[in-house]
């Protein structure tokens, strides 16, 4: 019960959150609303019309044969007498006759001042002909209101309707919109109609026509639209009522009809499908006479066209192009079959609010009681049952009601359970979370949760490729000597690992563990990290890099002063390291014994990575890779050494051993004193397996160069081939010479060890199978 009310309350909080939203800001969200809408007009797809409009097109086709448009009236007067006499019941006009016809015989003579010459049956008036044909026929000539204010269509005279309007119902407020002007056709074709109807269609905010106004208000008269007075004459109804509520306008009826409209009189179309839904009929075959007669008896006949360039094509639901005068077909259509789609202002708002209400309440608490795998089935259920309640209501019910609030009011149900959830098994979690912590790292602890949650074991071992470093402090012994006390000690290690560690998880790696002065780390684990190689050496690199600025810490803190006055005394620097890089399938997940384990890495990848940094002293180096790490990273961003081809202990196979000896160009780096201008130490080891120094320069007032020491390792990389085809006396003869003669070199161990092993082989030359393969015995 207690877990009820926990889930209750945000559930409320979401629905009074939403609801004041709809109320306060109705049409904020408006176009999300529409644009959801036409995606249900969309599934929907296209329904039957009642067969009784048809529409005259004035075609790509019509145009190529009648000529360009307008055409001359007796054309379309003649089109008008075909429609009369195939026993059309009424003929409206989706265009307008603003302008005399200019083609017409007895405008032509008057301009050339040939009356007196040409006999009087020759000057025909086309805008007559037209005249008459509209005067004999059930013709409604289209007009058009001007809502833009603009003068010159302001104080004209609208055409007039004979249909009296009555309003019933009505408050204090007009509802209906109001026009600022009009523009009619020219008197003799207007004065010859029977009726009128304007055919302005505004679009919604985003450019789509989704409504259009069935009256309009103009001078303080009401006027009907195109598609209301065709109506109107089929029906042949000479009153028309305007019925309002509290909200506005309610509803239009004429005949016992009732058309629901929103508050102003508008009427949301029931698109009955895309473009072309309707009969067209080329308005070239009218004019011709090249019709079935049965096609159009008993028939409402609309005239408009479909052609690009004549600019009356608008925006629909189901289509970016669809022809305006189709939009009057739909809704003469809607009249016809009365399955009309509406706005109800008294009670969609209340059908608004309870589905906000219900999605609130029920998908807080649903989530709520269900477990993270539920969640998008919970909310691919919602959402399906409301898309079907609000597509029922549409077009079965006719109701329009808002899709955007419910949709919205489910995603922050969803976020507002989910955050309950989190809080209301906070506890939990934490319990969860002080088990693991007491055997793996946090950044581990939070993975192996968020496998767990997702239905993964991630303490089962697996294997993983990982790119794996060890790194060690050298002259630890005499460090840890000379502090006098473990505080000091650890103090002194604390600032060393804290600065290390924050460049490994910098460039995204694991911190293993600390091994006394030493620090295992990978990258690939347990996360995914792309070019995990390259940034475990950069990391590498920058670790080293890292120490200079670290020893003058080091140098400047009062606690650290026997230590730095030891390393001061056996020309070092405080801290000095060396890290060994190795990359391989390993084994990865929680190791150890039932009552204490750790998440960590076994394998033969792993070991090689410590001999890897155990033989930094044995090769003079601060960066020993294999030759696996230097086929992953790019090859002209570090500078490298080849140090040899070792099998080293515990393992048969032969391993390339490289030296990095630093970035090949450090401008692109934070860094500014390159590594092998540092000062030059040579270790060893004692009886007892401790570091010792053999031999330290002094100071680094000889500089190496670039340029020197890329033609030392060139001279170097020579030996190195005579050495592996085993030409000794060659390599020996190179070795000597860098050794004795070249003064700023760069390590020092690695030319005494290959002329030891040359001398050797000069002595004892292997056999014909030699590979230049070395054993080494011991770790370092």
């Amino acid at each position: 019960m207690k877990k009820f009310f926990i889930y209750l309350l945000p559930g409320l909080v979401v629905a009074v959150i939403t609801i004041s939203l709809y109320v306060l800001i109705p049409s904020q969200f408006e176009i999300f609303d529409n644009k959801l809408r036409d995606m249900l007009f969309k599934n929907r797809g296209t329904i039957e019309h009642s067969g009784q409009v048809v529409i005259i097109d004035i075609d790509e086709r019509s145009l190529k044969e009648i000529g360009q448009f307008p055409w001359k009236r007796n054309d379309v007067a003649k089109m008008v007498n075909n429609l009369g006499e195939a026993g059309v019941i009424a003929i409206g006009f989706d265009i307008m006759f603003p302008e005399p016809d200019k083609s017409s015989p007895h405008r032509v003579i008057s301009e050339l001042g040939i009356n007196d010459i040409v006999p009087k049956e020759k000057q025909v008036n086309y805008d007559e002909l037209l005249a008459s044909a509209v005067a004999t026929t059930p013709t409604v000539l289209g007009y058009t209101f001007d809502f833009d204010g603009r003068e010159i269509h302001k104080n004209k005279e609208a055409p007039k309707v004979p249909v009296t309007f009555v309003k019933i119902n009505k408050g204090e407020h007009e509802f209906i919109l109001e026009a600022d002007g009009v523009i009619t056709n020219i008197p003799v074709i207007q004065n010859a109609s029977r009726t009128s109807g304007f055919f302005n269609a505004t679009p919604d905010s985003d450019g789509v026509i989704r409504s259009v106004p069935l009256v309009l208000t103009y001078d303080s008269n009401i006027y009907s639209s195109l598609a209301l007075e065709l109506a109107r004459m089929a029906f042949q109804e000479d009153s028309i009522d305007i019925i309002y509520n509290d909200f506005g306008i309610q509803s239009i009826n004429f005949g016992g009809r009732e058309i629901p409209t929103d508050i102003y009189g508008r009427v949301a179309v029931n698109f009955r499908g895309p473009s072309s839904t309707f009969d067209y009929i080329p308005a070239v075959d009218i004019i011709k006479g090249d019709f079935n007669t049965a096609d159009l008896e008993g028939k409402i006949v609309l005239i408009g066209t479909s052609a690009a360039g004549l600019l009356d094509l608008r925006i629909m639901p189901f289509d970016a192009v669809y022809p305006g005068v189709e939009v009057h077909a739909n809704v003469i259509d809607n009249i016809i079959a009365g399955d009309f789609i509406h706005l109800p202002a008294d009670i969609a708002p209340g059908i608004n609010i309870v589905m906000i209400l219900i999605v609130a309440i029920v998908v807080v608490m649903a989530i709520g009681y269900s477990n993270a795998l539920a969640l998008p089935f919970i909310i691919a259920a919602t959402a399906f049952l409301l898309l079907y309640f609000i597509n029922h209501l549409l077009f079965t019910e006719g109701i329009i009601v808002s899709i955007f609030y419910p949709l919205f009011t489910l995603v922050l149900s969803a976020l507002a359970s989910i955050n309950t959830g989190y809080f209301f098994e906070t506890r939990q979690k934490n319990l969860i979370r002080g088990k693991f912590a007491s055997k793996v790292s946090p950044q581990v602890m939070e993975d192996i949760i968020k496998n767990a949650a997702s239905g993964k074991d991630a303490f089962i071992a697996k294997e993983h490729e990982i790119s794996v470093t060890f790194s060690d402090v050298r002259n630890f012994t005499n460090i840890s000597e000379a502090a006098g006390d473990a505080n000091t000690l650890i103090q002194f290690l604390n600032q060393y690992m804290d600065e290390m560690t924050q460049i490994i998880t910098k460039s995204e790696g694991t911190v293993d563990k600390f091994i006394g002065d030493a620090i295992m780390s990978y990258w690939n684990a347990p996360a995914t990290v792309k070019n995990h190689t390259e940034k475990s050496v950069d990391a590498t690199l920058d670790q080293i890099h890292a120490v200079a600025p670290l020893n003058v810490k080091v140098k400047q803190d009062e606690r650290f002063t026997s230590i730095c006055k030891m390393a001061e005394d056996m020309g070092v620097e405080p801290i000095e390291i060396g890290i060994g890089i190795n990359v391989g399938v390993a084994t990865i997940g929680e190791m150890g014994s039932s009552g204490r384990s750790d998440y960590t890495a076994i394998g033969d990848p792993i070991n090689l990575g410590a001999r890897l940094e155990a033989l930094c002293k044995h090769y003079n180096s601060m960066c020993n890779i294999s030759g696996q790490v230097k086929e992953r990273i790019p090859q002209d961003k570090y500078i490298f050494r080849f140090l040899d081809l070792v099998t080293v202990k515990g393992q048969s196979i032969p391993v390339e051993i490289w030296q990095i000896v630093d970035y090949a160009d450090l401008s692109k780096t934070q860094w500014n004193t390159p590594l092998f201008l540092a000062r030059s130490v040579s270790y060893d080891s004692d009886v007892e397996g401790n570091t010792i120094i053999s031999s330290s320069d002094s100071d680094i007032s000889g500089a190496v160069e670039k340029q020197r020491l890329f033609d030392e390792l060139e001279y170097y990389d020579s030996g190195i081939k005579a050495y592996k085809e085993a030409r000794f006396e060659d390599a020996l003869k190179i070795f000597r010479d860098i050794q004795d003669n070249w003064p700023d070199k760069t390590n020092k161990n690695i030319y005494n060890m290959y002329i030891e092993r040359c001398e050797h082989y000069i002595e004892e030359p292997p056999g014909d199978d030699f590979n230049g393969v070395f054993v080494h015995k011991t770790k370092g």
